[in-house]
């Protein structure tokens, strides 16, 4: 995979978190939702570097689709920390991805932005995995 490609996907990734964290945030109890806040907060910031990384290396970044498809129902706040935790699961996955295609800086902020996703993933569902952004390939 090309780092362009792989920005790509981490782009696209980082859409879906967003609108999941919207989801996340509006079934979510009083107690957690600064943690869902912030989480979003920090997945906007990664998405517009990364639209700015994707032009660097001379592509044109992926757009937000309209609507995602959530992998469960969401309908209480035990469900939305589910969601919470699949999310980061999935984001560190395409940067897992990405810390393989690129290089220099690039492999450097992917990096840091797998492991902020697997320490929000740990967070929400109160527990770590062994190889985080690869337990979905195990």
């Amino acid at each position: 995979m090309t780092a362009l490609a792989a920005a790509q996907a981490a782009l696209a990734a980082e859409h879906a978190a967003l609108y999941g964290y919207g989801i996340v945030g509006g079934r979510l109890g009083e107690a957690r939702r600064t943690e869902a806040t912030a989480a979003h907060t920090a997945h906007r910031a990664r998405r517009d570097a990364l639209r700015r990384t994707v032009r660097d290396l001379g592509g044109e970044p992926v757009a937000a689709a309209p609507g995602y498809e959530l992998p469960f129902a969401v309908p209480d706040p035990a469900s939305a920390v589910r969601l919470a935790a699949v999310l980061e699961d999935r984001v560190a996955g395409v940067y897992a991805d990405l810390v393989r295609s690129a290089e220099g800086a690039l492999r450097h902020d992917a990096a840091a932005a797998l492991r902020e996703a697997a320490v929000r993933a740990a967070r929400w569902r109160g527990g770590g995995v062994t190889f985080p952004g690869l337990a979905e390939r195990a």
